[in-house]
Parts: C-alpha cells; structure tokens; sequence
C-alpha cells in the first residue's frame, strides 16, 4: 500500500457477514475544519449489521459502504482551520452517524469537533467501546429524560453495550435503578449501579415493578412488545424513551391514553459531551466493559458473535499497522 491508500472493510451489497470485505482503497484525505483519524480500534454496534443486511440506517448508504461509526485512534493531520486538536493527539468519537464513517479502515476524517481526547486510563481497543453506545445512553438519560436525584429509571437490555452505560450514568445522577438482564449479568450489574435487576427471562418486568419515572427502552415493540408494556409501569406523566424501534403511531396513542409520555430517539455525534464522559472514566466513576476484541480481518465473525445477541458490554475491532 502507499501513502494513498489503506485497508478497509467495505460492503457492496447488503446481505449476511460474507459481504463484509477487506480491500485497499483510498486513503481520506481531511477537508477544512476535519481532521485524519488513524483508526487503533473501532467498536462494534446493532446499528452496523442492521444496516449491512439492509435495515437501520441503510436507507442512507451508498456502495461501496465502510460500516463502523465507533473509533479510537490518533490524529495524522489537521485541515486547515483546526485548533482544538493537534497531530499526535488520542482521540475517540463517534462521526458522521448516521451517514457512514467509515471505522472499519485504517483512517477516517471527520470535523475536528465530532472527537474528544480519548479517556487517559482507556487503551484504544476500550475507548472504541465507548462512543456510540455512551452517547446513547448520555443523550437519552440527560438530555431526552433529564433523570433527577431519587426518581426511578426502567433500563431494559441492561446488560448490553448502551445499557451498561445507562445504568451507570442513572445511577451517578442519583436515580434508583431497575436493570433487566438474565440472572447471570445481575451481580455485575448490582456492580455497576444498579438498585434491583429483574430476570426478563422469569420474570415480565410489569409484574415486578412500577410507579416509574423514566424507561429507558432498548429493547423495542419488535421484540414482545416491550415499549408497549413499559407504559403500563410508568407513573402518571412518566417518559418512556424508545430507542431502538422508536414510536409508531399506535405506540403514541396508548401512551395518551395511559396518560404518559413516549418519546423516540436516535443518537448524535457530540464532541462536547465525550469530553465530559472522558472525564468521568478517568475519575472512574464509569467502567467500560469489552467483552471481545477481533482483528479487523475477522471482522465477518464479530458481526456474527454481536448478531447472535447477550453480549456483555461491546465487541471491538483492533487494527495493527
């Protein structure tokens, strides 16, 4: 390879793992105000093998595709304009989403304030875990939810990679939460923060809890109609936060009946809010859990393994160069 070109993992056609293949391409080059990312190590999300067999953001996609939104790496270069960051400097982000980043590749460019410097206590390959799946979490409980001190916080899916994270963020604002996971993630989760865990493969969550404040909904009406039944457990002008399948018209109306709130949401690049998480990793008052890392060769058997759901936290991809 030159100096022009790198590897990457690109999807020409949408279908199973085996569209997903290494090739050389062009090397990005950064536009003003955008800086070139050497990629260290790029996390692994649902939204990248939805939209790689078509769903999720596919509709905004062009082939050839480089999927991954989650990166960590160091900064190459810097288009003109740029201040904040430096080459040289570690970073993490999340850029672009949802138009296409680009992660599964050596290098990415993006605008200069979609990063953050990358938490000083993380390597690369756990700081990739991070963006994505932090800023969902971050973006729902403070900025869509604004949990308070004391109320109770419905956190479905919480052993997963946007769960983890929610359960600690609720739990540093003060929140009492109920964390839904197979009785195996419980301890780790009571870990984290998390007040009383709920067995959803035992136990239908509506039967164990109520008088809520805000769900955090990461499971969806897709899968047993979970945004549905939260709303029977919210208090009168409780929120309930969907996320993965957001609100279909039906949903809306039985949260106005139930006299509830329902709210969709999908997650934004924030340089500024990464910072603030950085910060808070470093004070460890958050852990980041990585379940399994994959060489960017094996990137096919990560979509595989996160496809087959229950992860523990993230799967990451790794990057030698």
């Amino acid at each position: 390879m030159s100096e022009h070109t790198m590897r990457a993992v690109t999807v020409t056609k949408f279908g199973g793992p085996q569209v997903l293949t290494l090739q050389e391409v062009a090397r990005p080059e950064p536009l003003p105000t955008e800086v070139l990312v050497r990629v260290h190590a790029a996390g692994v999300n649902p939204v990248d093998w939805k939209t790689r067999e078509g769903q999720g953001m596919a509709g905004l996609q062009t082939f050839p595709l480089i999927l991954g939104w989650d990166v960590s790496g160091v900064v190459e270069e810097v288009g003109f304009g740029v201040t904040t960051l430096a080459p040289g400097d570690e970073v993490y982000g999340m850029p672009w989403f949802p138009r296409a980043a680009g992660g599964y590749a050596e290098y990415v460019t993006a605008p200069a304030r979609q990063w953050a410097r990358k938490p000083a206590t993380l390597d690369h390959a756990h700081a990739a875990a991070v963006p994505l799946a932090a800023l969902t979490a971050w973006q729902t409980v403070v900025d869509t939810a604004h949990v308070q001190a004391g109320q109770r916080v419905l956190i479905t899916a919480a052993a997963g990679g946007v769960g983890h994270f929610a359960v600690q963020f609720a739990r540093h604002l003060g929140a009492h939460v109920i964390a839904t996971a197979r009785a195996a993630r419980h301890p780790w989760l009571k870990e984290l923060g998390a007040d009383e865990t709920i067995d959803y493969t035992t136990t239908r969550f509506e039967d164990a809890t109520h008088d809520i404040d805000v769900v955090i909904d990461l499971v969806g009406d897709t899968h047993d109609r979970t945004s549905t039944r939260s709303l029977t457990v919210l208090r009168p002008g409780g929120l309930l936060v969907a996320v993965p399948a957001g609100v279909s018209p039906e949903l809306a109306r039985a949260a106005e009946t139930a006299g509830v709130r329902a709210t969709p949401y999908l997650v934004e690049p924030d340089g500024a809010a990464l910072t603030t998480i950085a910060d808070l990793i470093d004070a460890g008052k958050i852990t980041v859990e990585v379940e399994e890392t994959f060489p960017l060769t094996q990137t096919g058997a990560a979509h595989t393994r996160i496809q087959a759901g229950r992860t523990r936290g993230k799967i990451v991809l790794t990057l030698t160069h």
